[in-house]
């Protein structure tokens, strides 16, 4: 009996070992989900209160603008509103990128416009912004700001794998350069 116990204890050590790694690759696949999901809910959570912040910000930096420079066309109030918004939020630690912040900006001229004319009927406030010149920067912006993200998360699911996969690498030998001077041609006597 004893016997059969010493030739039956190593495979039941593998096993278990074995049985061990599966569940704790299935346990650290499952905090890994886990944890994308908090870290989105938390996404979103966040952002709703920054949306509220940034929209109010963007309200006055719309508001400066058309006050402070009544006589400067429409790409130069975006500018300076673009301006007085990132810096203000910038100061509370909210990262927006412009093509966010012109269109809460544009959100605020438009809700400006619909209550000018809900009050006089007319429309005092004239675009003079190009909206083709803009809709082609946001366009670059937002391409530029997915190429972005798609590196961030390219980079985090290289790094996710390399930490959970440990990898055995063997450097390539690196190939040896010599000048002709200094290579020996081995000398042949019969």
């Amino acid at each position: 009996m004893q016997t059969i116990i010493e030739t039956v204890q190593p495979y039941v050590n593998t096993i278990v070992t074995a049985a061990a790694g599966v569940l704790t690759a299935f346990v650290l696949g499952g905090l890994n989900k886990l944890k994308t999901k908090v870290n989105v809910w938390l996404e979103a959570r966040t952002t709703a209160a920054q949306r509220e912040v940034i929209h109010k910000v963007a309200g006055e930096a719309f508001a400066l603008a058309q006050t402070t420079f009544k006589d400067a066309g429409g790409v130069r109030k975006m500018q300076e509103a673009l301006q007085y918004a990132s810096l203000r939020l910038t100061e509370q630690g909210i990262v927006v990128t412009s093509t966010e912040l012109q269109a809460a900006i544009e959100k605020a001229y438009l809700e400006f416009n619909s209550k000018q004319k809900q009050q006089t009927g007319i429309v005092t406030v004239e675009p003079q912004i190009n909206i083709e010149e803009a809709s082609q920067a946001a366009a670059k912006e937002a391409v530029s700001g997915l190429a972005a993200k798609l590196n961030d998360f390219l980079a985090q699911a290289t790094a996710e794998v390399d930490n959970n996969v440990p990898a055995q690498v063997q450097a390539a030998p690196e190939p040896i350069s010599a000048s002709v001077d200094s290579v020996q041609t081995p000398v042949i006597t019969e």
